[in-house]
């Protein structure tokens, strides 16, 4: 532990290790003392995995990772991307990734003098602006930004029905279904599904997060702290009541029973590093006032990342209880990453119960949620933008002018960085299906029988059809 420490490196951190066990100090400083430290923890694992993969392939060539040139690159990119002995051949949007991964590494390494020449070439294209910029020359030009397939809210229904809640086909709770905890893996999903957050983000809520319903809204705001979000920045999120009622009654039945169970078994009273919320202060920006090490220190809500929520308890009726909000059967919390297993359970259900059931079977995973949801919502605001009130195409565009268009609300609800983004990346297939010309048609239809429309008109939208 001392020598971590030392090195700077936190619980949870990566670090590289070579096959003969040794530690090289330099790849260390380089992630816990660069850029690369404060990454999003997901970023940090799919880097570290990435480079892991150029390490290896340059060990079983007499290299070590310091030695590399263009030409181990290039030998690197053709195993990945085109060899035929290659069964797990990857597309150009990942190979762009890991480009990204290794270039971070070897200009800092260049920079810092550790390596004599960057593998990661550099060449010189014209910027969006016309100016020049700097690009990697190994690059992928062509690539399709998104290769996933979305579900209209039926399709998901139907998969979210059948393999998290256990029914069949018909719409019947099988008496054959062993899974357990199924409400609180529907509420997850529904959750995900109706505001588009990404896994962590929704996988790390807790209990004092989720939005308060009041009146008879359909939609009810929160906000995700900048801690848990992508782009490190606080942002409101939006999510339906109905998905909200979910996590109710698995916040008041089986979230209750699990917490229960773990505090008759003394669980939460042999853990040695809780984080006590004794009351919370502040309007704008909560400040949490906790209990650490016999201490009572404050902490912003927005400065705890997910492994300081994961300690935060309140004393309750029966003692400790968590404040996170998604926990596993023996009453500890249940980490962001566990649910893509719950996703994949699931779907290999939906392929056993409805096979020969429907057209198409749904298959689903936490990042489709953020796909289906942007499309519903780019085509429910589109619709909503072009009929509202009545108007007129002149007073269409100023409405536009003034609260801007669904591709840029989508954007925002979505948390990217730019428009473009949205619709050239996450939303291409839906910008070739000419969504706006099909929602200026004389007759006026509803938002599903939009989106069953899209659905007959491209693959990769799964609508609910009989087969």
């Amino acid at each position: 532990m001392e020598r971590e420490e030392a090195c700077r490196i936190d619980p949870g951190d990566p670090f590289f290790v070579d096959p003969r066990s040794r530690v090289d100090p330099r790849l260390t400083e380089f992630l816990t003392r660069s850029s690369f430290a404060h990454l999003a923890k997901e970023t940090k694992r799919n880097y570290t995995g990435d480079c892991c993969l150029f390490f290896n392939f340059l060990w079983l060539r007499g290299k070590n990772w310091d030695e590399a040139d263009a030409d181990d690159l290039f030998d690197f990119e053709d195993w990945r991307r085109w060899s035929p002995r290659n069964p797990q051949r990857i597309g150009g949007s990942k190979w762009n990734r890991e480009l990204a991964a290794l270039g971070r590494l070897y200009k800092w390494a260049q920079r810092k003098g550790h390596v004599v020449r960057n593998p990661v070439v550099q060449i010189e294209v014209r910027g969006r602006n016309g100016e020049p910029v700097k690009v990697p020359a190994a690059r992928a030009k062509h690539f399709r930004g998104s290769n996933v397939k979305w579900l209209t809210p039926r399709a998901y229904r139907l998969w979210r029905d059948v393999g998290l809640r256990g029914y069949t086909a018909d719409g019947r709770r099988d008496p054959g279904f062993r899974g357990r905890n199924d409400d609180r893996n529907a509420a997850y999903s529904d959750v995900l599904f109706s505001s588009g957050v990404r896994r962590t983000e929704g996988g790390s809520l807790l209990t004092i997060e989720v939005p308060v319903m009041g009146g008879t809204r359909r939609y009810f705001d929160g906000r995700l702290a900048k801690e848990v979000t992508k782009s490190r920045r606080e942002r409101t999120f939006y999510v339906s009541a109905e998905s909200l009622r979910s996590v109710d009654a698995y916040v008041r039945t089986s979230r209750r029973a699990v917490i229960r169970r773990a505090q008759a078994k003394g669980r939460y009273d042999s853990l040695e590093d809780v984080l006590l919320v004794t009351r919370r202060s502040g309007w704008r920006q909560t400040t949490l006032h906790v209990i650490d090490g016999g201490r009572e220190v404050t902490r912003p809500l927005n400065s705890l990342d997910v492994e300081e929520r994961q300690r935060l308890f309140i004393e309750g009726e029966g003692g400790l209880e968590p404040l996170w909000l998604w926990l596993s059967e023996d009453g500890r919390p249940f980490l962001p990453h566990s649910w893509e297993a719950v996703y994949r359970a699931a779907s290999e259900r939906c392929r056993d119960q409805l096979a020969g059931r429907v057209a198409e079977i749904p298959s689903f995973t936490p990042h489709m949620a953020r796909h289906s949801f942007a499309l519903h919502m780019l085509v429910a605001l589109q619709h909503a933008l072009d009929k509202r009130f009545g108007l007129t195409p002149e007073e269409r565009r100023d409405f536009r002018l003034l609260y801007g268009d669904a591709w840029r609300l989508v954007k925002d609800l979505l948390d990217h960085a730019s428009e473009e983004t949205t619709r050239k990346i996450y939303l291409a297939p839906v910008s070739d299906l000419q969504v706006r010309s099909l929602l200026l048609e004389e007759e006026d239809p509803g938002t599903t029988e939009l989106l069953a429309r899209i659905a007959k008109m491209s693959e990769r939208v799964m609508d609910e059809v009989s087969a």
